[in-house]
């Protein structure tokens, strides 16, 4: 948790280096297949570098290349990308702390907050880390994604089909690294399960990207789940208060 303490970037050991340069290892893999995938769907290496460059989200980026894959529209191209983003601004205050707080400089920062910045500077125990861990990652994860992606586009005429080496795995394996971090509660799953049958009941009937953006409907269930969990914790709560005032 991001405290509010000040320390100098230049003192003491800098550990979380190491942390980023071992997430952007793998970021740099999961670009080189975005590339290839990207490739095999029809785009240019010029429309992949600006897309990697400007777009900078992964499971956006899979979403928006997938469906055009699949012969869905631009439209729906758009929307279920925008839809994944989304997220990211509930990163906003997570990070906050460890960004500038210049309005030009928190704007340029914005670009770069993504789950992997957000997840390894909040892990920062005090401001100056933080500030320094975003900083690092950002750059680092911009440009392995960046670098892989070039790479899987230059390279993806020599590797194939993506079927041939099992890459058409990584547009569903994204959405299941997402979809993890929120099944540990009743919310999540409630709204998981409802998200599935929503999207699965409209494939045979809706254009690609369609199932994706109509998912969005199960929102309510969460809520529904959430509204109903609060009144039995807090009645849980006050029979424990009332049981600890008898005895």
């Amino acid at each position: 948790m991001i405290t509010g303490t000040d320390s100098p970037l230049g003192a003491g050991p800098r550990p979380y280096r190491r942390d980023c340069l071992i997430l952007g290892v793998a970021v740099w893999v999961t670009g080189v297949t975005f590339g290839v995938f990207a490739d095999a769907a029809g785009f240019d290496l010029a429309r992949i570098v600006v897309m990697s460059a400007l777009m900078f989200t992964g499971a956006s980026q899979f979403a928006a290349v997938g469906v055009i894959n699949d012969g869905g529209t631009g439209g729906a191209a758009v929307g279920a990308a925008l839809l994944l983003a989304a997220r990211n601004t509930l990163y906003g205050p997570v990070v906050r702390p460890a960004v500038p707080a210049s309005a030009p400089a928190r704007l340029a920062a914005a670009h770069f907050i993504v789950d992997e910045t957000t997840a390894i500077a909040a892990a920062q125990t005090d401001r100056g880390q933080a500030s320094g861990t975003f900083r690092f990652m950002a750059v680092t994860l911009w440009l392995s994604w960046n670098l892989g992606s070039v790479v899987g586009a230059i390279t993806g005429s020599l590797v194939g089909t993506p079927e041939t080496w099992g890459l058409d795995a990584a547009f569903p394996a994204v959405f299941v690294a997402l979809a993890a971090t929120h099944l540990r509660t009743a919310a999540g799953r409630v709204t998981a399960g409802v998200a599935a049958a929503i999207a699965l009941g409209a494939v045979p009937f809706t254009a690609p990207g369609i199932p994706i953006l109509l998912s969005v409907l199960a929102l309510p269930a969460a809520l529904f789940v959430l509204a109903r969990r609060r009144p039995s914790s807090s009645d849980g709560d006050g029979r424990a208060t009332r049981s600890g005032t008898v005895s």
